[in-house]
């Protein structure tokens, strides 16, 4: 399965979706997610706290918990290939630029996976869904 920043952030914070994001993860084969995920995910829980959704000690608390399982996600990198193909897929669906690249990313995964491997492409944007969806990448069931 592919998680974009948006299921990732899923399996530090408490939000609708966390359960079968975390469900999903644990019995997947092989999860896999962009580089810039991190980077994202960090963001996405920096702002967390600066709103005020969760204390310094969770934010601290979800922060290492993420350090802890970065590891065991696949991830990949960001090239020219990848980049160019994302540029396509922000035209085709217009889709901003980081969605693209997951999507690329995750199209990447998928066409190497093949027919014969069930892969779930977790995302919560709507968009980007109906767009992997397009590609032939079925959704993850929230």
């Amino acid at each position: 399965m592919y998680l974009d920043t948006s299921a990732l952030v899923k399996l530090y914070v408490e939000e609708p979706g966390s359960g079968s994001v975390r469900d999903a993860v644990r019995d997947a084969q092989l999860a896999v997610c962009h580089l810039v995920a991190y980077a994202e995910t960090r963001a996405a829980l920096a702002e967390k706290r600066r709103m005020g959704e969760f204390s310094q000690r969770e934010f601290s608390s979800c922060k290492s918990e993420l350090e802890r399982t970065w590891q065991r996600f696949e991830r990949i990198g960001v090239d020219e290939t990848l980049v160019r193909q994302a540029g396509e897929l922000a035209d085709r669906f217009g889709l901003r630029g980081y969605d693209s690249v997951h999507l690329a990313a995750a199209e990447t995964i998928s066409r190497v996976a093949g027919s014969s491997v069930e892969f779930r492409f977790a995302a919560f944007d709507d968009g980007l869904k109906k767009a992997a969806a397009e590609l032939g990448m079925l959704p993850l069931e929230a």
